[in-house]
């Protein structure tokens, strides 16, 4: 995940091109009305702004990226002041933007414009002392998320730790302790994100906008209101295939815990689904997987078996990348990133990739364990550092993803191709699975892909809801828990306290990372298979088709990359899909085999919650 943060002051060139003075013929001292500003004001007022954050975008994303790999007391601080002086210059940017409207602007300044004036995500308003208050709680929020501990048998126990009981217990007392015990760290938050909501509406008010949640909305090339239907629209295609999988899960657990753990209707209880937010069910495969439909391997044991580290992870994705023509990683990538959590300090260990000179300086920063869910999630951020190279010559401003979806789904559309036929290539698997596994490795990747798409969606509509002031402070944890059973299907293991802040437990929410992109990635990322596969002549299923080695896959595909932001979205869609349009499609006929075997084992029961 790429961090920018804005930092500094604008001077007085940046913030009145086209103002001028005057002095009457009477020599009395006069001001006169302001020059009209013209194409030309604004073609200088972007060069200087572009050159103005180049310097404070490295000067910022530095300075973050030493407290995320280095949390305490002066990192905090640091941190603090540079997002303070950052959010005060995006907002005094975002407003010196209104200076011109009305010009006759070409397309590539006013895309320019637009993305000053909307792409902040928590703005401040330029009331003196308002940047400095946000950025003091920002960052608290996230060091008290990145550091929270909770004590089971005497041991303090991390995030980390936690979630191993989660992920691997099958003892539900055991489970539910770590599971509750993860949100004891988050009520301390609510007060600190109430009074952040509330300073992100002024600012995104100054700027022009309703509330927040218009102005996350307005980063996609089209009306906010009009991007929320295009979501609930995608949404319907794969809602049907959610509900069969869920109906599916429920019943294998309600057969392994019985009925007083997991009843065989209503929803399913969250702690239960093997992931401290339930946002994806690989790790409980082998309880509610077909066990006589099984994938023939299992991809953490091969790993281990064939001796991988954390560094030959890394290594074996940049190889992919290689495959298809891509140059490799610069030799300072494997000097400065943090492959594998330092013993001796506090860092943030969820998993980002880092461009903190926006032209070569890319680094990912993990906690990577050498386990299936990390071998691919080292595709997905390496796929965010290859993206950030490729559009390096960019103006500034358009060095980012064609919208923030495109960034997430460039990596997963990589490791989409880890395939039977993949794995035997590089020596992990002796024999590929004949077609028989083909609905075990579906299920499997069923329980990542589609089992997080209703998630991926409730996060940001949650976070809409508090921004448009739907959801009140005291209604903050109900609220939440009333979108995840109409979305997911999912209840608490148990009553929640008066005071939980469930939403602060999950890290994109104290870090204020927008969700959406990840909910809009899990769907396009097919589209970029299914693109792929047909560029490569594939003419078997979807699910089995590997582009390792197709250069000529490569090359189209980097040629998107490189446009970065500076067309539309739907134009760089359609460099390398040929369609305009996101669709859900590509994902379904994907999943074909496994909707149909989800549907004949779920006939006779009651799906739905």
């Amino acid at each position: 995940m790429r961090k920018i943060l804005l930092a500094g002051a604008a001077g007085c060139a940046l913030l009145a091109a086209g103002c001028q003075t005057a002095v009457d013929t009477n020599q009395e001292t006069a001001e006169a009305a302001p020059a009209a500003p013209t194409a030309a004001d604004a073609e200088r007022f972007l060069a200087e702004t572009e050159a103005e954050l180049t310097d404070f975008y490295e000067f910022s994303a530095r300075t973050a990226w030493v407290q995320a790999t280095y949390i305490n007391f002066d990192t905090d601080w640091l941190l603090s002041r540079a997002s303070a002086r950052g959010t005060e210059l995006a907002v005094e940017l975002a407003n010196a933007t209104k200076k011109f409207e009305g010009v006759a602007l070409t397309q590539e300044q006013e895309r320019k414009m637009n993305r000053l004036r909307a792409g902040i995500t928590i703005p401040a308003p330029s009331t003196p002392g308002a940047a400095d208050e946000l950025a003091e709680i920002t960052t608290r929020l996230s060091s008290t998320y990145s550091t929270g501990k909770f004590e089971i048998g005497g041991d303090e126990l991390n995030l980390d730790e936690l979630s191993d009981i989660v992920e691997q217990s099958r003892d539900p007392e055991a489970i539910k302790t770590a599971w509750e015990g993860w949100r004891t760290v988050s009520p301390a938050m609510k007060a600190d994100y109430v009074r952040m909501v509330e300073i992100a509406n002024e600012g995104a008010r100054e700027l022009g906008f309703s509330d927040l949640a218009e102005m996350w909305l307005s980063n996609y090339d089209m009306p906010a209101a009009d991007m929320e239907q295009e979501v609930e629209r995608l949404w319907s295609e794969v809602e049907p295939l959610y509900e069969q999988l869920h109906c599916q899960v429920r019943a294998g657990l309600n057969d392994h815990y019985g009925d007083a753990v997991q009843p065989a209707t209503g929803p399913i209880r969250a702690d239960l689904l093997g992931n401290m937010w339930a946002q994806q069910w690989n790790n409980i495969y082998p309880i509610v997987g077909p066990q006589s439909e099984g994938p023939g391997y299992d991809l953490t044991e091969q790993l281990v078996k064939a001796d991988y580290d954390p560094l030959k992870m890394v290594k074996t994705g940049e190889e992919f990348f290689s495959s298809i023509g891509l140059e490799p990683l610069p030799e300072t990538f494997w000097e400065r990133s943090q492959i594998t959590r330092p013993e001796d300090r506090e860092v943030v260990c969820h998993a980002s990739a880092w461009d903190l000179d926006n032209v070569d300086d890319i680094r990912i920063k993990m906690c990577t364990e050498v386990n299936a869910e990390d071998f691919s999630t080292v595709h997905h951020e390496l796929g965010h550092n290859y993206y950030q190279r490729a559009y390096n010559e960019q103006d500034l401003l358009f060095r980012d993803g064609a919208h923030d979806g495109f960034h997430e789904a460039i990596g997963d559309f990589i490791a989409l191709s880890i395939t039977p036929e993949y794995l035997q290539q590089i020596g992990l698997i002796e024999t590929v699975p004949s077609a028989s596994a083909d609905i075990g490795l579906l299920y499997d990747r069923a329980l990542e892909k589609i089992a997080f798409l209703p998630f991926g969606l409730m996060m940001d509509k949650w976070r809409w809801q508090v921004f448009r002031g739907e959801t009140a402070p005291a209604d903050y944890n109900s609220d939440w828990w009333a979108l995840r059973t109409q979305y997911q299907g999912i209840m608490p293991p148990g009553e929640r306290p008066a005071d939980a802040f469930d939403p602060g437990a999950k890290y994109h929410i104290p870090g204020n990372t927008p969700y959406l992109r990840y909910f809009l990635s899990f769907v396009m990322q097919f589209q970029f298979h299914k693109a792929a596969c047909d560029m490569a002549g594939w003419d078997g299923p979807l699910h089995r088709c590997s582009i390792y080695g197709n250069e000529e896959v490569g090359e189209k595909f980097n040629a998107m990359m490189e446009m970065g932001a500076s067309q539309p979205w739907p134009d760089a869609l359609e460099a390398f899909t040929g369609t305009r349009q996101m669709s859900a499609e590509p994902l379904v006929e994907y999943f074909a085999p496994l909707t149909a075997w989800l549907e004949e084992e779920n006939e006779g029961r009651t799906c739905g919650w």
